[in-house]
């Protein structure tokens, strides 16, 4: 089968699609044909060689799919069928023709939609709903400030949190991206560039700051982010895009607001939890993207790439063109 691959990290030009073996399923595994992966953060990083996969996962990039039953491994529960259409949250080896995937971490696809939906579903919704509902415990009518709003986390979180009857807030770097934003929701957003953020969302909140802020920047946010924080309020971290050395007084303002910080990293997590967070998305989001759903959510795709030229999606992620998700379309 073909998939995505480099010999050794660096820069976009040393992706390229590579034949390589063909997964057989093992116990309790499901053989998917993939039709459609989606990039991540994550993938650039494995590509720089600083964001290696967990032990025992696939070295193949892509931590998402969507795609078609192909195989059924030894002591599968009948739960899948060959022909069904299914997406799946994954450690790695999702940009490839076939992956092979525990069955308790399959998702159905909604009946109305494309694969190239489908794919642009399970890392940002899934790390989304887990940061919001399992780790920061959204109440109805808390406000949630979302960092880099226009990625696919940033746009699913936004719906999520108009889901769960509370009031999303962002920032983003362009006007293009604020508006895309909006109209996904966002009852305020903030440029990051030109403007204060914290200032602004202490102004939008009449000085009561925000009860959970959702934070994949890391050390540069820190003042501004504890500034612009409510009283008891929760500053999850899930990246760390400008690094995680903090110079200042981190922990006595921190205390100042009897705040806590919490961290989360999907990736690392095991099958179990993972399909405790899969099985809760499933039932309780799921339907919610179905037509005829209230409310509507929907997946934001920003552009399709072939697989042959996965080299190109890098680095339109890497200079932060996409608002939304990048697919990536794998060949029959």
């Amino acid at each position: 089968m073909f998939a995505a691959y480099f010999d050794c990290p660096g820069g976009p030009e040393n992706l390229y699609m590579k034949e390589v073996m063909k997964p057989n399923p093992g116990e309790g595994e499901v053989l998917v044909k993939v039709s459609a992966s989606a990039l991540n953060r994550a993938d650039l990083l494995q590509r720089r060689g600083k964001y290696p996969p967990p032990k025992g996962a696939s070295d193949i990039l892509g931590l998402e799919a969507a795609g078609s039953v192909a195989g059924l491994g030894p002591g599968c529960s009948g739960r899948w069928s060959i022909g069904d259409a299914v997406m799946a949250l994954l450690p790695g080896g999702g940009q490839a023709q076939f992956v092979t995937v525990p069955e308790g971490l399959l998702m159905p696809i909604p009946k109305d939609m494309t694969f190239i939906q489908a794919a642009a579903i399970p890392e940002a919704w899934l790390t989304a709903f887990q940061l919001l509902h399992f780790v920061g415990k959204v109440q109805e009518g808390e406000r949630v400030l979302i960092h880099a709003g226009a990625s696919g986390v940033g746009m699913a979180a936004i719906q999520l949190v108009r889901l769960a009857k509370a009031i999303p807030i962002v920032t983003a770097g362009t006007q293009e991206k604020l508006e895309a934003t909006a109209n996904a929701g966002a009852a305020a957003g903030f440029n990051y560039k030109n403007e204060d953020f914290s200032e602004k969302v202490l102004e939008f909140t009449q000085g009561s700051g925000v009860d959970i802020i959702l934070d994949c920047v890391g050390a540069s946010y820190w003042e501004k982010n504890l500034s612009c924080l409510s009283t008891d309020g929760r500053w999850i971290i899930y990246g760390l895009l400008s690094g995680g050395d903090v110079h200042g007084d981190l922990l006595a303002r921190l205390i100042s607001k009897r705040a806590s910080i919490h961290t989360s990293l999907l990736r690392s997590r095991d099958k179990e939890a993972s399909s405790g967070y899969q099985q809760a998305f499933t039932e309780e989001v799921l339907p919610h993207f179905s037509r005829g759903a209230s409310p509507r959510l929907q997946p934001l795709v920003d552009s399709v790439y072939p697989l042959h030229a996965i080299a190109e999606a890098h680095r339109a992620m890497e200079e932060n063109r996409n608002i939304g998700k990048i697919v990536i379309e794998i060949p029959v």
